[in-house]
C-alpha cells in the first residue's frame, strides 16, 4: 500500500525511498515483529480464556507423554497472529499488483484456513481423533499445488524448466510433468514444516532461517545485473519476494519471543502448515525449486526420517528409529530439548550457508 505513495515524488521526491525494495524489507521486518510483540501476549491471553490449549496426551504416541506433561494446557494455534501479521505487512508495504505477491499470500491463506480446520478439529473431537484426515488434507493441498503449477506452466511471462544448481545456464524441461512436480513442492514444504513443529521454537526458528536465505534469493534473481554476474535465471519482479520473507523474518523474531523454551503458545497447524507452504511457492517463483531442497534441509531431514520409519515398520517389522520425526528420536536418546533446537539451528544456519555459496559454484 505504501508502495504507491512513490508515485507521488514528483510532488515529494522524499516520498521515492517507497520504490526501494530494500527500504520496504527492512520495515516489513519490523512491521511485523512489533505486530506479534505488542498483540501476541492479548492474543495468547485470548486463546488461554477460550481454552484452545494444548492436549499433549497422545493416544497415537504414549511414549512421548514423558516429555509432554509440562506442555499440557499451553495455548495453540499461536500460528494466528504469526500469519495474519505476515498478510497485514505484505499489504501494507508490498507492490500488490505483482502476481508473485498476490500468489504467495494465497498459497498462505489457503493453507493456513486448512491448518486452522485441522487444529479446531483436534481440539473438538473426542476419542483420540487428531484433526481432519490425512486424505482430506492431501487433496486440498493437491489442489493448490496444482493450481499453482498450471498458473505457472501456461503463463508464457514465467519460465517452468528447472534451473539446475551447479550448473551454469542449464534449464531442464520436463513439460506438463512441471504442474504435478510443483504441487509435489507445495505439499512436501508445507507438511515438512509440520512436521517440525514439535518443539518449542524449533520449526520456527528454522523457517527464520529459510526466509533469510530466500530474501536474498529473490532479490539477486529479480535484480538484473546480479542474477547475469551469477549465472542464474532472472525473474522479473520477483525481488518483491523479498518483501514477504522479511514479513516471515519478523513474524519469525516475533513469535519465537514467546515460543521459546519453554514456550507460552504454539504455532499449530494454522501456522506451519501456511508458512512451509509459502516457502515452498516461493522457490517455485524464483526457480530455486531444487535448492529448496539443500535449503531446508531440516525439513527435509525430518520428512525422511518420517518416511523411512514408516517403510521400515511396515516391510522389515522393526523401527528405524526410536520415534518419528527425529527430532524426537534424540529426545528418547536423553537429549534434552534446547540441545536438540539449538543443534538443529546450527545445521539450518550451515544449509543456508551452503545454499548461499552453491550460488558461486556453477
Amino acid at each position: 500500500m505504501l508502495y504507491y505513495l512513490s508515485e507521488l515524488r514528483d510532488v515529494f521526491s522524499s516520498l521515492n525511498i517507497f520504490r526501494y525494495i530494500t527500504f520496504r524489507a527492512g520495515m516489513a521486518v519490523v512491521t511485523t515483529f512489533l505486530i506479534c510483540v505488542v498483540f501476541g501476549p492479548w492474543v495468547i491471553k485470548k486463546l488461554r480464556q477460550m481454552k484452545v490449549q494444548e492436549v499433549a496426551k497422545r493416544a497415537d504416541c504414549p511414549d512421548l507423554d514423558q516429555f509432554q506433561h509440562s506442555k499440557e494446557g499451553t495455548p495453540t494455534m499461536g500460528g494466528v497472529f504469526v500469519i495474519g501479521s505476515i498478510v497485514m505487512t505484505v499489504l501494507f508495504w508490498a507492490d500488490l499488483t505483482n502476481r508473485y505477491i498476490l500468489l504467495t499470500l494465497l498459497t498462505g491463506v489457503w493453507l493456513a484456513v486448512l491448518g486452522f480446520v485441522d487444529d479446531y478439529m483436534k481440539l473438538t473431537r473426542k476419542g483420540g481423533k487428531r484433526g481432519i484426515s490425512k486424505r482430506t488434507k492431501l487433496i486440498w493441498q493437491i489442489l493448490l499445488g496444482f493450481f499453482i503449477g498450471s498458473y505457472v506452466y501456461y503463463d508464457p511471462s514465467v519460465s517452468n524448466k528447472l534451473d539446475l544448481p551447479f550448473f551454469k545456464e542449464y534449464l531442464l524441461d520436463i513439460g506438463i510433468f512441471y504442474i504435478p512436480f510443483v504441487a509435489l513442492i507445495i505439499i512436501g514444504s508445507s507438511n515438512a514444516v509440520n512436521l517440525t513443529d514439535g518443539l518449542d521454537g524449533l520449526a520456527i526458528g528454522c523457517v527464520l532461517i529459510v526466509s533469510i536465505t530466500l530474501g536474498v534469493l529473490s532479490y539477486i534473481t529479480g535484480h538484473f545485473e546480479m542474477s547475469q554476474y551469477l549465472y542464474i535465471p532472472f525473474v522479473s519482479g520477483s525481488g518483491e519476494l523479498a518483501i514477504v520473507c522479511a514479513a516471515i523474518l519478523g513474524a519469525s523474531l516475533g513469535f519465537l519471543w514467546f515460543n521459546c523454551h519453554p514456550a507460552s503458545v504454539f504455532m499449530g497447524d494454522v501456522g506451519s502448515l501456511s508458512l512451509g507452504g509459502m516457502l515452498g511457492a516461493m522457490s517455485i517463483f524464483i526457480k530455486k525449486e531444487l535448492l529448496l531442497a539443500l535449503l531446508g534441509g531440516i525439513f527435509v531431514i525430518e520428512a525422511v526420517s518420517v518416511i523411512l520409519q514408516v517403510y521400515s515398520v511396515r516391510y522389515r517389522g522393526k523401527k528405524l528409529f526410536k520415534i518419528a520425526p527425529i527430532h524426537h528420536h534424540f529426545q528418547m536418546c536423553g537429549w534434552h530439548e534446547s540441545k536438540i533446537i539449538i543443534r538443529f539451528w546450527i545445521i539450518a544456519i550451515i544449509f543456508a550457508l551452503l545454499t548461499l555459496t552453491s550460488l558461486k559454484v556453477r
